[in-house]
């Protein structure tokens, strides 16, 4: 018998060519490259995993045509010469033989070519400074430069070199391949009359702004032939006040519609910081987030096929939107990064052991590193030559193993563990599983953490090991228990600032009162403007709280930090919509009964802030102590100490630990 989604999991066919299911890996870029562009042997191992766990289409993100003159990643593909075409094959037929189609995003990156990576301007529809020029040029220590407006030749030069890339990949196997049309890139810079300035053939009304996009496809067509699928990835709508809209997308799609097989609806701009958030979505917005543009596209060109992306975050929403005609395939880039398996699971109705997406981003910001893509709840991920098709190896010696912490990276590790065939027990001091997941996932707006809390619970509860709460691991326990190995996964505790007053009964940790443990008072003065304190404030203000938040910072650096560059900005527009005062350069000093003093740094200034309610949201500090007590009670080089417990860090870096640590026992 199928699966009960049926929607999803129906095949499609595109000019004789077969399509086993509607769903598409939207297109990563890994990192995995050689340094010259080429397909390696670890990135053929990174796609293996989806392309034998069901997805249909797998899309290799921003592969570009010509990496002499448009790169903007530290290893993507490069299509513009014939060297890539043996590498390519290795992909190509990994693919094939799990009956999957291997696709290339083909792009020019445009405008954001990066000139400290081609030793050149970048090329553009017109002439101007980009946003992330001025951005990047003083990392680099030099001025921002203008791009270069296309010539004639150079437009034509330009439009074959798409034509051919999508050649190449048919020489090889292909059986499609998707232009990037969307976000910013080198096709909607002359689609777009943000950016096209042109005052000739190529600019001005949209048929002529269009006439780029059209003569890409045209001559993608005449290159490939009519047995090749086309995917064109477009934004439904840039946001940008002088960006295109909604309305000027369809009437540009009148005019490719009948040169394009799959149209792939996304929104927003790469490179404009403000509009990134509706490619790229953060755990503080909608999921679902652009099913809504494909929908009414979808309504508007009831004849062609439609691809929904954006924040879709598991194969139920999928076969929802199909089934409701929303859309006819569905494409997700971060919740299959985030669960390989995610299509098996469902399709064989193993949906609890879906490995939820937290949205976190860090996928994206390992690019910006540079480091090879990994997943804050996927540690395996980028790992896959390490790890042969995302497993660990079974242990050679199986071993008596005390997992010390109940939070993400003791359960990560007693996962990894049991894979393994290890005997594991797990102490946990209090009496739920979590850690500090728990409080993470307590405000409103935190279902993707709620979603992963529950996941983690519900994996330690089924698994095959003995699972103590309330239980502390002292060393006399664990001494008398005679181990094999230990990893001590016991987090961190928050940091409370040593000042006259800080014991008074109106101070709490901030999430204590997330949790509902304690209440605020109608005047809250909250320390610290990282994420937690900041989305502290969103949540007492909603419920029509006074908020004031103080921060030592001169800056909102460590918002940024704590909370992703996108959610950090999203954070910020909220604070700023709901009117939160935050305090910058102003230092703690003392609580009093009825308000918080603090010393303004540029001034010298001692500020005083009415608080009936005082939450403390200044970070973490290693449970040292207790890792250092429990480090001897197994042979020294058999106990590891992992997450939180070695430095306070994020939900990535204690599964990253942890998994570590657990597949070498």
């Amino acid at each position: 018998m199928g699966a009960k989604y049926e929607h999803v999991f129906s095949p499609l066919r595109i000019r004789g060519i077969d399509f086993k299911n509607r769903l598409e890996l939207a297109p990563p870029s890994p990192n995995l490259a050689s340094r010259e562009g080429m397909v390696t042997t670890e990135f053929v191992d990174f796609f293996r995993v989806f392309a034998q766990n069901g997805v249909a289409v797998l899309h290799v993100g921003n592969s570009v045509v010509d990496k002499k003159e448009a790169s903007d990643e530290e290893r993507q593909l490069d299509l513009g010469s014939d060297e890539c075409l043996l590498p390519l094959s290795l992909f190509s037929e990994m693919c094939a033989g799990f009956g999957a189609h291997a696709s290339l995003e083909i792009n020019h990156n445009g405008k954001d070519s990066h000139f400290d990576k081609t030793g050149r301007p970048a090329y553009s529809s017109s002439a101007f400074i980009p946003a992330m020029e001025k951005f990047r040029a003083p990392m680099f220590g030099r001025e921002p430069m203008s791009t270069i407006a296309m010539d004639e030749a150079k437009i034509q030069e330009t439009i074959d070199k798409y034509a051919a890339a999508a050649a190449r990949c048919k020489r090889v196997g292909f059986k499609m391949s998707m232009i990037h049309g969307a976000h910013g890139n080198l096709i909607s810079q002359f689609s777009s009359s943000l950016y096209n300035k042109r005052t000739d053939d190529w600019g001005g009304s949209l048929e002529n702004r269009a006439r780029f996009a059209i003569e890409v496809l045209d001559r993608t067509r005449a290159k490939v032939g009519e047995d090749f699928v086309i995917e064109m990835r477009i934004s439904a709508d840039e946001i940008h006040p002088d960006g295109m809209h909604l309305q000027e997308t369809l009437e540009f799609i009148e005019m490719i519609q009948d040169k394009v097989d799959i149209l792939h609806v996304s929104a927003g701009l790469h490179g404009e910081f403000a509009y990134m958030r509706n490619w790229w979505q953060n755990y503080l917005m909608d999921r679902e987030y652009n099913v809504h543009f494909a929908e009414t596209i979808k309504k508007a060109f009831p004849k062609m096929i439609v691809c929904t992306v954006g924040s879709i975050m598991n194969i139920a929403m999928a076969d929802e939107i199909i089934a409701s005609g929303k859309a006819d395939m569905v494409a997700m880039c971060r919740p299959l990064l985030a669960d390989p398996e995610m299509p098996r699971k469902f399709a064989t109705g193993r949906e609890d052991d879906h490995r939820p997406c937290l949205r976190c981003q860090y996928c994206g910001f390992r690019l910006i590193v540079p480091a090879v893509i990994n997943c804050a709840v996927n540690p395996m991920l980028g790992h896959e030559t390490e790890f042969p098709g995302g497993k660990v190896p079974k242990a050679e010696v199986k071993k008596r193993v005390a997992v010390v912490g109940g939070g993400p990276a003791g359960i990560q590790a007693l996962m990894t563990l049991v894979e393994r065939g290890h005997d594991v027990t797990l102490y946990e001091k209090s009496d739920r599983l979590g850690g500090n997941v728990v409080p993470a996932a307590a405000l409103p707006f935190k279902q993707d953490v709620r979603d992963y809390l529950a996941y983690l619970v519900r994996q330690a509860e089924k698994a095959p090991a003995r699972v103590l709460l309330n239980t502390e691991a002292t060393k006399a326990v664990l001494d008398a228990e005679k181990y094999d190995a230990i990893i001590v996964a016991v987090g961190a505790r928050p940091v409370v600032p040593k000042v006259p007053g800080i014991d008074r009964p109106q101070v709490h940790w901030a999430p204590d009162v997330d949790m509902g443990i304690v209440a605020a008072g109608d005047k809250t003065v909250i320390i610290g403007a990282g994420s937690v304190g900041v989305e502290s404030a969103v949540a007492l203000k909603r419920a029509g709280k006074d908020v004031t938040i103080i921060e030592m910072a001169p800056d909102m650096s460590g918002l940024m930090a704590s909370a992703g560059g996108a959610a950090g900005m999203e954070l910020m527009r909220m604070v700023e919509e709901l009117q939160v005062p935050i305090r910058l350069g102003c230092k703690l000093e003392e609580v009093t009964e009825t308000a918080v003093v603090a010393r303004d740094f540029k001034t010298g200034e001692r500020v005083e802030l009415p608080a009936d309610t005082v939450l403390l949201a200044v970070g973490m500090a290693p449970r040292w102590d207790v890792a250092d007590e429990l480090r001897r009670s197994a042979p020294e080089t058999e106990v590891f100490v992992v997450g939180d417990a070695v430095e306070a860090g994020s939900i990535a870096s204690a599964t990253r630990s942890a998994f570590k640590a657990a597949a070498y026992i």
